[in-house]
């Protein structure tokens, strides 16, 4: 295997060392020059990358996922094939896979308490899928329907359970009730809590109890504890503030929570019997939100604790696994570790920005050893087996933080093609979707073609988005035109250019949703900085496509319309002032001032950006002569997931940038691709002439 030290630790030399000890929030005062710079003398004494083909960044891996049994001595293993998923069995000890089922339409599973059964959730049912050599699989429960029921987690306590909420219908003029039941593997269950509020989270105590819940009320959450026969408020959490259960104590008085309430950030807390709480882990660099947290498989008590909205962290929070940590991060330094902890064992994912899939290894936590256990070194895209793509030849990721023109400290990522003298390359700004979400330090499939040819990538992460506390998310203050968001984009990229990051007369800009909104703004504002422009699933209008997205049935949080969630970001959709504000600085009353050439993609389903929006967008641009280009997937939704389409977006992609940016020209699409483009390259603009049809 292929690992990679810390880049943050390897960069320190003599001239850097005062800035690699530096805490984060120290080193955003001044910002992360001297790293940056650093970090661009290293990846250009790389060895330069070979060409890797575009089926490669689409494929996906055979391993699916594995997922460790409570005593730590088997892992539950998806495999897909690229036409059958199907579950395998094998002992951490070693030994070769058991197929257990041959098909299931389930992405994820969940090991009973005794370890004896798996729960598999399809659309329409959930199954228990016998491990242990028992009486086999069977449909336990109904999924969906009317009364629509989910699977919310394995009983923690209990040997063979699940439980299973139940939602009345959104229409029906009966009394509403919430139900939570106890399903066992034999199909058995129990009505555990009823509730004329939508119940939308609850924790278990030791002797199998409920002993919390967390209902909906206005634009919060309420927990409610146990109290003899009555359910009393422990908590309430509002206006964004966060308060999910975690697990009960054994004695169900007190609950592990993941909260930011009292705090600016994410972090591990106990809720006492006296209702306090009481902050048992958060980001000790006081930059990120708390991610994860590993559980004991036997008392539900927290032992890890995980950070990933810069670089990823695991951070022992019982004291007798302090050793294993840090044994396991000398292992595997600078790697993006999951960690599953079982009673015997630990399963390790491994996971990287440089590496596409993951690696499973089993860590034996007392004796702080590991050995390989799977890996996924069998990859597929449209039914071929494909190259994997190696780890020596990605561009690595690099965390810093720079200083906006209002002076405040914003995080980002930097990619840069090894072995290219980043002074003298194009660079591209990619921007997230959301707005309300984030970059990762974790392989980005767009982001490492693009480096594999010759692009610099930046990847920000403006005021809004997540995983750095609530302030953070909250700093954007509704400021989606073209303002202080926007700017935060502009700024960065002008940051990296000041120092030595890019060539000034080469700068694009991409993204995907709220992404793609961001690459219209930029060359409908920005076009001294910006010469191209690739969108897909772009709103045009962002006030028009989050009005019509609120009355949807989608939430943001649990129980909690969007539309009220956007009112407490500053996005209220009833509000015309808003929606005048973001109107007047929206890309489609501003077509007339777009110069550079786009690139727009779309969904003709789209649940989201309505095609109408997009297409109406495209039209007012022809219509004024401009240079647009755009690609429809009639059947697609919001998520362009048909493998035909992601090809055809980075064929289009990669082409319009080679001749906009001048990097690598593509290679020829196949016949196959080349129909499909062909078809569904609606608009045909001055960088794809004899590609499609007008």
């Amino acid at each position: 295997m292929t690992t990679f030290p810390s880049i943050r630790g390897a960069l320190a030399s003599c001239a850097l060392a005062l800035c690699a000890l530096l805490p984060a929030t120290a080193r955003a005062a001044t910002d992360d020059a001297a790293l940056v710079r650093a970090f661009a003398k290293t990846e250009s004494a790389r060895p330069t990358a070979p060409r890797f083909e575009r089926g490669a960044f689409l494929s996906r891996p055979t391993l699916a996922g594995g997922w460790l049994s409570p005593d730590g001595k088997q892992v539950a293993v998806l495999r897909d094939d690229g036409k059958v998923r199907s579950v395998w069995r094998a002992p951490t000890s070693g030994g070769a896979p058991v197929r257990v089922l041959a098909q299931t339409e389930a992405t994820s599973l969940s090991w009973s308490h005794d370890g004896r059964w798996v729960f598999l959730a399809s659309p329409r049912q959930l199954f228990a899928v016998a491990m242990a050599g028992q009486a086999g699989s069977r449909a336990i429960a109904k999924l969906g329907g009317r009364w629509e029921r989910t699977f919310e987690a394995v009983d923690p306590v209990l040997p063979a359970a699940a439980i299973v909420l139940e939602s009345p219908p959104r229409a029906s003029r009966l009394a509403k009730q919430w139900r939570l039941f106890r399903v066992d593997a034999a199909g058995r269950e129990t009505l555990l809590h009823a509730n004329a509020k939508q119940v939308s989270d609850f924790a278990i105590d030791g002797r199998g109890r409920l002993a919390f819940v967390s209902i909906v009320e206005g634009d919060g959450y309420t927990v409610l504890r146990k109290r003899g026969t009555r359910w009393v408020p422990a908590l309430r959490c509002t206006a964004l503030t966060r308060c999910g259960l975690l697990s009960a104590s054994a004695d169900g008085n007190e609950a592990l929570l993941r909260t930011d309430i009292g705090s600016d950030r994410l972090r591990v807390a106990w809720l006492g019997a006296d209702d306090k709480l009481r902050t048992v882990h958060e980001d000790p660099r006081g930059v990120a939100d708390l991610a994860d947290v590993v559980l004991d498989p036997a008392t539900r008590a927290p032992i890890i604790a995980s950070y990933r909205a810069t670089e990823a962290t695991n951070h022992a929070i019982a004291p007798q696994w302090r050793t294993a940590i840090t044994a396991l991060q000398a292992q595997f330094p600078g790697r993006n570790l999951r960690i599953e902890a079982g009673t015997t064992a630990w399963l390790v994912h491994d996971r990287a920005a440089t590496m596409k899939g993951e690696r499973l290894f089993v860590f034996d936590p007392v004796r702080g050893t590991s050995r390989a256990f799977l890996a996924s070194d069998t990859y597929r895209y449209r039914g071929q087996v494909v190259p994997r793509l190696p780890e020596a030849a990605m561009a690595r990721k690099l965390a810093f933080t720079y200083r906006a023109s209002d002076g405040m400290p914003i995080h980002g990522f930097l990619m840069l093609p090894p072995g290219v003298d980043p002074a003298h390359a194009p660079l591209l700004a990619n921007v997230h979707g959301g707005p309300f979400a984030a970059m990762r330090p974790e392989f980005n499939g767009v982001a490492q073609l693009l480096t594999n040819r010759g692009y610099i990538v930046f990847e920000p992460n403006f005021r809004g988005s997540v995983g750095f506390g609530r302030a953070y998310m909250r700093a954007g203050k509704g400021d989606f035109g073209n303002g202080r968001v926007q700017q935060d984009i502009v700024d960065g990229v002008r940051w990296l250019l000041a120092h030595g990051i890019g060539d000034a007369d080469r700068v694009g800009i991409t993204g995907v949703s709220f992404g793609g909104y961001s690459t219209l703004q930029g060359i409908t504002f920005q076009p001294d900085l910006f010469k191209v422009g690739i969108a897909a699933v772009p709103p045009a209008d962002l006030g028009w496509v989050l009005r019509w997205y609120s009355r949807s049935v989608d939430q943001m949080a649990r129980g909690i319309p969007m539309a009220t969630s956007m009112r407490l970001l500053d996005l209220d959709p009833e509000d015309n002032n808003v929606l005048t504000r973001l109107r007047v600085q929206s890309p489609i009353a501003n077509a007339s001032r777009v110069q550079r050439p786009v690139l727009l993609l779309a969904g003709g389903d789209d649940e989201r950006v309505p095609i109408r929006s997009v297409t109406h967008y495209a039209a007012a641009l022809r219509s004024l002569d401009k240079d647009v280009s755009l690609f429809v997937d009639p059947d697609a939704r919001h998520r362009l997931e048909d493998p035909r389409t992601r090809e055809a977006y980075l064929f289009l992609m990669e082409r319009m940038l080679h001749q906009r940016l001048g990097g690598a020209p593509p290679d020829p699409p196949g016949r196959a691709l080349r129909g499909y483009v062909k078809k569904n390259l609606l608009l045909t603009g001055s960088d794809f002439v004899g590609v499609g049809a007008r």
